[in-house]
């Protein structure tokens, strides 16, 4: 008897917390991507910001691009103060296509490269250029003894 009681009771508990977790709202893939976005680039701005700028013309190997070009500087040589000033301009143009993302219109086609593609997937596709610029960027910072902006107090 005593088993059987608890094991109703464990029955009762289990499904309670089903039917609790069940009226929960389920998961926002736009609220996952903006959140992202969002940390992506305030780390990208904090690293450009945070590079002096006697460092941006630093290449770790003759094959490799400077810091100032592996952020995507449009002309040879830009001032810090320009470049940080390009990258902000750029994130706001991004800030504009994240803001209109909704989990409704996150599987709308949009045109993108080579045809179209489902807007999550080209946003999707930014978060990920950017991280893998933003960890290119961390190597050169860690080559001149600076800590990049996302392991700041570690």
């Amino acid at each position: 008897m005593k088993i059987r009681t608890t094991a109703l009771l464990v029955c009762a508990g289990a499904a309670g917390f089903v039917a609790l977790h069940a009226q929960q709202q389920a998961p926002s893939v736009a609220a996952s991507a903006k959140r992202s976005y969002t940390g992506i680039k305030n780390n990208f701005i904090k690293a450009a910001e945070k590079m002096p700028e006697e460092n941006y013309s630093f290449k770790p190997a003759d094959a490799l691009e400077t810091f100032e070009r592996k952020q995507g500087a449009a002309k040879a040589t830009m001032s810090k103060a320009e470049l940080v000033a390009a990258i902000k301009e750029s994130f706001d143009a991004c800030d504009k296509a994240f803001d209109a993302l909704t989990d409704a219109n996150a599987l709308e086609t949009v045109a993108a490269g080579r045809g179209q593609q489902p807007r999550i997937s080209v946003l999707y596709g930014l978060i990920v250029h950017a991280n893998e610029v933003y960890g290119a960027m961390g190597v050169y910072m860690r080559l001149k003894g600076i800590v990049p902006p996302s392991s700041e107090g570690r």
